[in-house]
């Protein structure tokens, strides 16, 4: 029997990886007049969020991307206002789906996997952004960073997924669009799959982890887990 096959548990990251992101980019095509300073901004968020958990400080995810981008239009010596500031968390909180998360997140449940979120973003009131991406509801349970007070990848992120479950790591597979998700995941014992998002690669060094399963797809990647093995034998 693989490893592949003890997987029961597919936990997937929200921002990005579910939730197109590039809807946010006609906010900064307004504020700063091109709308690649979104991928500048983001960049910067994911640092300062890994620099914050790193540090032993803690913000909630949407609070940080607001002093991220004050941050950013300051090097820029662009004045931002509190309606930019609640603009961007509008916009945050309301992207919608990738077309081929639906489609891939009911393949999954139909061969027998429990489907989770585990986000960066703190929980919020209903409507949350998958309901009004309308996808919640494949979901089994929705996670957040924020009951343990760090960001991903620190270690307690993964483990919160796994105890909260009543599963060993080796059970989980972390779907992420970002490398560093997959990474931390598999630090923890959990499998590795990448969604190739734009903007997005596996990095490829001597013993950094590679994902196991990795497409541009996300219906070919559900297919590429379902034919490692359904998750109980």
């Amino acid at each position: 029997m693989s490893d592949h096959k003890r997987v029961s548990t597919i936990v997937f990251d929200v921002n990005e990886t579910l939730l197109d992101l590039t809807t946010l980019a006609p906010l900064f095509q307004r504020l700063f007049g091109t709308a690649d300073v979104m991928r500048e901004w983001f960049a910067e968020l994911v640092l300062y969020s890994q620099t914050l958990t790193l540090s032993g400080h803690y913000t909630p995810f949407a609070d940080l991307a607001g002093g991220v981008l004050r941050m950013v239009a300051k090097n820029k010596q662009i004045v931002i206002t509190e309606d930019d500031i609640s603009g961007l968390k509008s916009l945050i909180g309301s992207m919608p789906a990738y077309a081929d998360v639906a489609p891939a997140l009911t393949k999954l449940r139909e061969a027998g996997f429990r489907l989770v979120t585990l986000t960066n973003s703190a929980p919020s009131a209903s409507p949350t952004p998958l309901e009004k991406a309308g996808i919640a509801a494949l979901f089994d349970h929705h996670f957040s960073v924020d009951a343990v007070k760090k960001f991903k990848p620190h270690p307690a992120t993964y483990q919160l997924v796994a105890d909260k479950l009543g599963l060993n790591t080796s059970e989980l597979c972390m779907l992420a669009c970002h490398d560093w998700d997959t990474i931390g995941a598999q630090a923890v014992g959990y499998k590795g799959a990448f969604i190739a998002r734009p903007h997005n690669s596996v990095l490829n060094l001597p013993d950094v982890p590679q994902p196991d399963f990795v497409s541009d797809d996300l219906s070919d990647l559900a297919d590429q887990i379902i034919a490692a093995g359904l998750p109980r034998p």
